[in-house]
């Protein structure tokens, strides 16, 4: 092959790029709908009762098109807990990258995530899969492990009232996790704000 057929090879393959990365960015969009529209789903719903059917709906699309993109269900259930956990790993990391001190910044963190849980449906519905984890038919992340361990590392820079931060951070997770739930139950989570709060005036001086 000659050189100009070398070049005018190249040229095809570089054309041919350019013109499937629009086709590449409108199927990504297309499965985070997908995938928002799950968690809407899963929110309202709860696991057991949504139906490929219902998340297509909420997506405004067809359930083919649902499957082209996610395998059923279960998949979407698996992949919106992984969204929830990097949801609560990108507060943390917005909430470090403050330079607050150790205790401010836990307080930072907790607030932060009772606004999530107010406002993000991608986190609605992480805490409710959380809960019905046992009817789920795929492998969900361990919860609370990364949350805990996020606490504990800051309150071990700041120890000042002698109490152990690991157990400090479970009493913390448990409180906060127990909050949103109860607060979700009576107030569809009106009220987590203030029930955080709540929780920060009882349990750290800042």
């Amino acid at each position: 092959m000659g050189t100009d057929d070398t070049v005018a090879g190249s040229r095809r393959t570089a054309a041919a790029a350019v013109r499937g990365r629009p086709r590449q960015e409108r199927a990504l969009r297309t499965r985070e709908l997908v995938l928002q529209a799950a968690a809407r789903a899963f929110a309202d719903g709860g696991f057991p009762d949504v139906t490929v059917l219902d998340i297509a709906e909420y997506a405004g699309m067809t359930k083919g098109a649902v499957y082209f993109h996610y395998s059923g269900k279960e998949e979407l259930a698996a992949a919106v807990s992984q969204g929830f956990y990097a949801k609560l790993r990108e507060l943390a990391e917005a909430t470090e990258a403050l330079g607050l001190p150790p205790r401010e910044r836990v307080v930072e963190y907790l607030m932060r995530t009772a606004v999530a849980f107010r406002d993000d449906v991608v986190i609605q519905a992480g805490a409710r899969l959380q809960i019905e984890h046992s009817q789920i038919g795929s492998a969900l992340p361990v919860p609370y492990h990364e949350y805990t361990d996020i606490l504990a590392r800051w309150l071990l820079e700041d120890a000042r009232d002698g109490r152990p931060p690991q157990a400090l951070a479970r009493v913390l997770v448990s409180a906060v996790f127990g909050a949103q739930h109860i607060s979700w139950i009576l107030d569809g989570r009106a009220d987590i704000v203030e029930r955080i709060e709540e929780i920060v005036a009882a349990t750290l001086v800042v």
